[in-house]
């Protein structure tokens, strides 16, 4: 949600308030696309979403802790108290030179993980944590921001029962959760592109198109609970474990809060008309702006109803408006990756991303204009289930496997999209090499992950949990020597 929210009871005029205030927001944020009003500078930025684990390896519940231990703004808290995140600060691409943003990024982790020693913990970038078991996402796991708190309510409120986590994969996992704490199993990496208004269609189409083609590449999250399931079972797990809807309401064809969408876009006006005309408000707090006389005043209204209810519907690719001294702006967050495996592994992906999606916004023949929407839609549930070995839909090429997509198509684009953003040859070939070895080897995350366990599991006359444990140890091993995934052996 991004916005501490104080704890209270919402009444029914507050609904009724809050309604109308996001249709003033609505009419203002109309009025500055038609007038001109953004920022335009190209600017990328990056969020990771972090656990915390003590010396066995299982998760530690010292995120105020850790925090104040840290001292550092750049990082806050999360949904679980075995959760962290940090908002590196947004750049240009390619500000700094080659290193740069890995540097500033390994410099962060690194500081915060001397820090988290300090009280007994140590930070893992992974989707979803191994080790982690269905008792340690009780309510007591929440984190003590009443926002969280107030959250939980209002989702319990609108569903009206206990929530039904189910995946079935190598394993089958059947369970009910009374929080949403699950949702804390889930940890990504949001990658932030901050667009003209005229652009931003363009570039949020274009993500949602390769959607499905990151995940399988950068699939990190095959175990959840003990069980192994699906290669990303955070995109699973974190649709069900904010579902504000009942089994009868499913059924009736409401929309899910977690939503790739349902159509390709000409404005990011659809998308925030789309949130208030779709989703009751989980959140429904008014503060004292009136964004239409801000407007005639000549100054910048927050819009902040309607930024607090886009924090509450979790889109894959959010719109993001935002205010930033004095000037607005708008940006695509990009949030179907998992978190992990290396700094290397991450600023690798977001190369990937970056250029991808600014080479698909150049061609003529956009490829939202030749392929259906649901087709993308599938495309990342198929490659959610079978990771780096899925098979995705590409116009011109039908359903392939996705490594021979990227090689074959999709990364001689990202390689002239980045070139396009001023990236030499000299700092995209290193960048681009380690999704192409992934590609060439088929070993990411979720694979790594797989063998180790496995081969431990084999190996050794341990249980099933002490495996989960040895292998996390090792992932961590691994995550602190920063080469990239595919290169990670299995003994």
């Amino acid at each position: 949600m991004g916005r501490d929210v104080p704890a209270r009871v919402f009444t029914r005029d507050d609904r009724r308030r809050y309604r109308q205030k996001m249709q003033q927001c609505l009419d203002a944020l109309a009025q500055m696309l038609r007038e001109a009003r953004f920022d335009f500078e190209t600017q990328v930025g990056l969020e990771i979403e972090l656990n915390l684990v003590d010396d066995p390896w299982e998760p530690a519940m010292r995120n105020t802790e850790v925090l104040e231990a840290i001292a550092d703004p750049a990082w806050s808290t999360e949904l679980g108290r075995f959760n962290l995140e940090i908002n590196v600060p947004p750049r240009r691409l390619t500000a700094g030179g080659p290193d740069a943003w890995e540097s500033e990024v390994r410099d962060a982790l690194n500081h915060a993980e001397e820090r988290a020693a300090t009280v007994g913990a140590h930070l893992i970038m992974i989707g979803t944590l191994p080790t982690l078991q269905q008792s340690d996402v009780g309510g007591a796991a929440l984190s003590e921001n009443p926002r969280y708190h107030l959250l939980n309510e209002q989702v319990f409120a609108a569903r009206g029962e206990d929530l039904l986590i189910a995946v079935d994969g190598v394993e089958r996992l059947r369970t009910y959760a009374d929080t949403i704490t699950p949702e804390a199993a889930c940890t990504s990496t949001q990658f932030h592109l901050q667009v003209s208004p005229d652009e931003f269609a363009q570039y949020w189409n274009a993500a949602q198109a390769i959607a499905g083609v990151q995940v399988a590449l950068a699939a990190n999250s095959p175990f959840l609970f003990g069980k192994e399931l699906w290669p990303e079972t955070r995109i699973p797990l974190f649709e069900q474990a904010t579902d504000t809807r009942s089994e009868e309401i499913k059924v009736q064809g409401v929309r899910p809060r977690v939503w790739f969408g349902e159509r390709w876009i000409n404005s990011v006006f659809d998308l925030f008309e789309e949130n208030v005309r779709y989703f009751p408000a989980l959140l429904p707090l008014c503060d004292e702006e009136n964004p239409q006389e801000t407007l005639e005043r000549g100054d910048i209204p927050e819009l902040s109803e309607l930024t607090l209810h886009n924090g509450t519907i979790y889109r894959w690719n959010r719109p993001v408006y935002a205010v930033v001294h004095g000037k607005p702006h708008l940006r695509v967050e990009n949030r179907v990756l998992p978190a992990g495996p290396t700094v290397a592994d991450v600023v690798a992906n977001g190369a990937f991303y970056y250029g991808l999606t600014r080479a698909l916004t150049d061609e003529e023949r956009p490829v939202w204009s030749r392929m259906s929407f649901s087709a993308a839609q599938d495309n990342l549930q198929t490659a959610a289930r079978h990771g780096i070995d899925a098979r995705l839909y590409w116009p011109g090429m039908g359903e392939v496997p996705v490594v021979e997509l990227v090689l074959r198509r999709l990364l001689p684009l990202a390689h002239r999209g980045l070139e396009l953003s001023g990236m030499d040859a000299a700092w995209r070939e290193p960048l681009l090499g380690i999704i192409e070895q992934r590609c060439v080897t088929g070993r990411n995350g979720a694979v790594w992950q797989a063998e180790m366990f496995h081969h431990i599991d084999d190996t050794f006359p341990v249980d099933h949990h002490e495996a989960l444990r040895r292998m996390t140890g090792q992932y961590i091993d691994y995550m602190h020597l920063n080469a990239p995934v595919h290169t990670w052996p299995i003994d």
